[in-house]
């Protein structure tokens, strides 16, 4: 009889737990996917916390039209906004004039890179989560008892690009150029839906700019994080999770996802999965707006379900302040009405934090309340 999933670990000799730490696509490699048949205990979650994969509802995201926002029925798309960010924490963003080829490009060459041999991927891989460029496996693989099924590449997008380009995998041969055409495009939609929504939030007149305006201008200076996360197909899917409920750390996050769904999020207490819609964004509300925004906003909860026949990709960019800034509640959405909720926080406290536990919840955030 098997012992129970939580006690896996202590199962696991020094050897399988080094093949562990090489990913699960190495894994998956190393076995020959078709004959992997179970999913091994390092990967297996408590009763508690696995997945009901019984057709899970679908979630019908507010949806942005961003061509609308840059046109005359600004103010009605700023009102959406508020409410999605209210309401959902998420919506996706449509007609956001980043090219369909700037997008299958990116898609194709992450794909290429976790279609490289494990010796090409091995150079990049590290358990410094402060390395500008980090590929590895789960979340924390020095830590997670249970990991996740999946692997990643981190990349540090910050400014200047140029500087940072050069460290980045070298193949495929065009991934270098792809990503950082990329980062630029995401970073100039996040510039200017955080400055809508800073409108929606009462900081920002109608015709205002950030660059206008003195105590947001820190808002330009952003930092730039993006996550290529790959999610092979796993034989036993109801067993474990791509990645386990967590909020994200910073002001907004763009997600791009291709066509398989695997993203669910938590709303009104039920999980529920997100329809992907092609050539379009999906935008999340992170732990640093909900702090600015003193809870006007809501970072919330989601998780990645696996599958047993498609592999997945998704690239997540992560957008926040300097990662050397202070993130703190705006003094302008401050009242006796409305007192401080948050304390100060910035990057370093965040990557301290998932340094030293495994965040199955929404912890990190829980621990910046007053």
């Amino acid at each position: 009889m098997s012992p129970p999933a939580m006690h896996f670990e202590e199962q696991i000799s020094g050897a399988e737990e080094s093949i562990y730490q090489k990913g699960v696509k190495y894994l998956c490699q190393e076995t020959g996917s078709a004959t992997i048949k179970k999913v091994p205990g390092k990967y297996i979650l408590p009763v508690s916390d696995r997945p009901n994969l019984n057709p899970n509802p679908t979630l019908n995201l507010p949806v942005i039209d961003f061509a609308e926002l840059l046109g005359p029925n600004r103010t009605q798309v700023i009102k959406s906004l508020h409410k999605a960010c209210q309401e959902f924490g998420f919506f996706q963003v449509v007609k956001h004039g980043i090219a369909e080829e700037i997008i299958s490009e990116m898609i194709n060459a992450s794909r290429k890179f976790f279609d490289l041999p494990f010796s090409e991927r091995e150079k990049y891989m590290s358990s410094d989560m402060y390395s500008p460029v980090r590929y590895g496996t789960s979340v924390n693989q020095t830590k997670d008892k249970i990991f996740c099924w999946r692997d990643f590449l981190k990349l540090t997008c910050s400014h200047p690009l140029q500087n940072l380009v050069s460290s980045w995998p070298s193949s495929p041969l065009d991934f270098r150029e792809t990503a950082a055409n990329y980062s630029k495009h995401t970073k100039s939609l996040y510039l200017l839906l955080i400055e809508a929504i800073l409108e929606s939030l009462g900081l920002l007149g109608s015709n205002q700019s950030m660059k206008e305006t003195q105590d947001l201008k820190e808002f330009l200076n952003e930092s730039q994080l993006m996550v290529v996360n790959y999610y092979p197909k796993c034989p036993e899917p109801d067993l474990t999770l791509g990645m386990a409920p967590h909020s994200d750390y910073g002001l907004l996050t763009l997600v791009l996802q291709d066509e398989v769904k695997g993203l669910q999020i938590q709303h009104q207490g039920k999980w529920l999965t997100v329809q992907p819609i092609p050539n379009s964004f999906l935008v999340n509300v992170g732990d640093h707006l909900e702090i600015f925004s003193n809870g006007r906003y809501k970072s919330v909860l989601h998780r990645v379900v696996v599958n047993s026949t498609e592999s997945r990709i998704s690239i997540a960019s992560f957008h926040s302040l300097p990662f050397t800034s202070m993130v703190r509640p705006s003094p302008k959405l401050l009242n006796e009405a409305n007192p401080r909720r948050y304390k100060d926080t910035d990057f370093t406290a965040f990557l301290q934090y998932i340094s030293s536990r495994e965040p199955k919840t929404k912890n990190f955030l829980e621990s910046r309340k007053l």
